[in-house]
């Protein structure tokens, strides 16, 4: 995801290309960094509903795995179902991308959405999950471990 003249993005393609596989031009200076807060935003929200999906599985009995085997080959799969539900279902939050540093990201996100007038609502929760994980001590670990956080006990139907 970059962004900038595009004489200046071919230019340094061969740098990029030694960072990462993909290059996707979107845009002006800045383009880069708004596509990367979207991903950021997808990837949050994902978790989130990883995790309350493996919850619900757990609470009702049937095994996350299975679910997650389910989901997989149907129009829930994700690659964010594919890699981190299994780090998930093997408790491996070995750092990929570090909670800590995926706060930074969340407040660029709704520092942006403010600044823009948008309701990203979606976000709270995934805010509520990374607060409560760094609360945790857990902001060296990976962005996986969100999906643990992000299930918490609901109010009794009245």
């Amino acid at each position: 995801m970059v962004g900038g003249p595009v004489d200046v993005v071919e230019r340094l393609r061969p740098i990029f290309e030694v960072v990462g596989s993909t290059l996707t031009h979107v845009g002006d200076s800045g383009a880069g960094q708004i596509a990367k807060a979207c991903n950021q935003l997808v990837v949050g929200e994902t978790l989130v509903a990883v995790g309350e999906a493996f919850a619900l599985a757990e609470q009702s009995g049937v095994d996350p795995a299975r679910v997650r085997e389910a989901l997989m080959g149907g129009f829930a799969s994700s690659r964010i179902l594919e890699v981190h539900g299994q780090r998930l279902l093997d408790g491996d939050f070995e750092p990929g991308f570090q909670v800590g540093l995926y706060h930074k990201d969340l407040g660029i996100i709704a520092d942006l959405s403010r600044d823009l007038g948008l309701a990203t609502e979606g976000l709270t929760p995934v805010r509520e999950a990374v607060d409560a994980a760094l609360e945790a001590g857990q902001a060296r670990h990976d962005v996986a471990i969100l999906a643990r956080f992000c299930v918490r006990a609901s109010e009794p139907a009245a």
